[in-house]
């Protein structure tokens, strides 16, 4: 008889799998972009709904016909700068310099903020940028304007793009400031979504990795994994056999989604009594183009396309319809 061949079950492409240390992700790298500012926004995960849309897709079969396209729903308050930093020129990147901004109480659940918070500007009027590398913002969300009942924001650095006097001027500029999404990103545009999946809990190895269930004459367990090691009295279990164990929450990153719509106005989406989950919408909200990792009011993190495909058009698909309905007035 032939041999059949039987490759190993799980993918290895994510390894270990380890859950994340917290709810929104890490980014390490960034792409590069001729515009000077931020590189990324971060909003909240509404949920999905569907639009019906003109395919512009020119080596699509039904280029010209109205098709149905899934879309996920981000709400994305205005992102705000809490500080400075300046790094000196080295062989690692060491903070330098931090300057902050007069910071909102809500920042205090991630920062120890002394009570008599001091401004900054007078320091930026000093600056040298002949002695640093690389200037880089601290921002944070604001939940507190989203209805997702959550005051603690997400604090994390992001890079700015542009050379050291564009960075500068940018960072002072909008020190201390709100930053909107449409002063970042476009429609039509692609990004790439950071996130943190759904966390699955504990689950056996049929599920976590996708072993066979084995006959039902099978000795002790039908869900377990047939062997575990060799017969050799080694008390050890290779890490590649499978094992019951937490499954979800790992951070994972989906490229290039086109951004199908942005807009201001929630009604046009909105849903009586809000979205299932989440609730009402307050501010600027996007329309991606399918589905993204994470589940609802989950903080999402998206950057420019590190690696963006060129087939795709950059004009947006007219709509014919989206399938929330505005609220009726009585």
């Amino acid at each position: 008889m032939p041999t059949r061949r039987r490759p190993r079950a799980g993918s290895l492409q994510f390894w270990p799998r380890k859950r994340a240390k917290r709810g929104y992700a890490r980014i390490r790298n960034y792409t590069k972009s001729d515009k000077p500012g931020l590189l990324e926004f971060t909003g909240y995960k509404v949920g999905m709904t569907h639009v019906l849309a003109v395919d512009n897709y020119k080596f699509s079969p039904t280029m010209g016909e109205d098709i149905f396209v899934p879309a996920t729903i981000l709400e994305c308050p205005p992102l705000k700068v809490a500080a400075i930093r300046f790094y000196k020129k080295a062989t690692s990147l060491n903070v330098k310099m931090e300057i902050r901004a007069r910071l909102d109480k809500e920042v205090g659940r991630k920062l120890l903020l002394s009570k008599k918070q001091k401004t900054e500007e007078e320091m930026l009027n000093k600056i040298n940028l002949d002695e640093f590398k690389d200037i880089r913002l601290l921002v944070h969300t604001q939940p507190k304007l989203t209805s997702i009942g959550k005051k603690k924001p997400e604090l994390f650095e992001t890079k700015l793009s542009g050379s050291m006097e564009e960075k500068f001027n940018y960072a002072k500029e909008h020190f201390g400031k709100e930053i909107l999404v449409q002063d970042i990103f476009e429609e039509g545009e692609q990004v790439d979504v950071h996130a943190i999946t759904k966390g699955k809990g504990v689950q056996g190895p049929v599920k976590r990795f996708g072993i066979t269930i084995r006959q039902h004459k099978s000795e002790k367990a039908i869900r377990n994994p047939g062997s575990l090691g060799p017969w050799c009295g080694y008390a050890h279990f290779m890490w590649r056999v499978s094992h019951a164990g937490k499954m979800g929450y790992h951070q994972r990153t989906e490229y290039n989604k086109t951004i199908l719509k942005i807009s201001n106005n929630p009604w046009e989406i909105e849903q009586k009594g809000g979205f299932l989950g989440y609730g009402n919408i307050k501010n600027t909200y996007l329309l991606l183009k399918g589905s993204i990792p994470g589940t609802r009011k989950r903080a999402i993190r998206f950057t420019k396309p590190m690696r963006p495909t060129k087939k795709v058009s950059k004009e947006v698909p007219s709509f014919v319809y989206i399938s929330q309905t505005p609220k009726q007035g009585n």
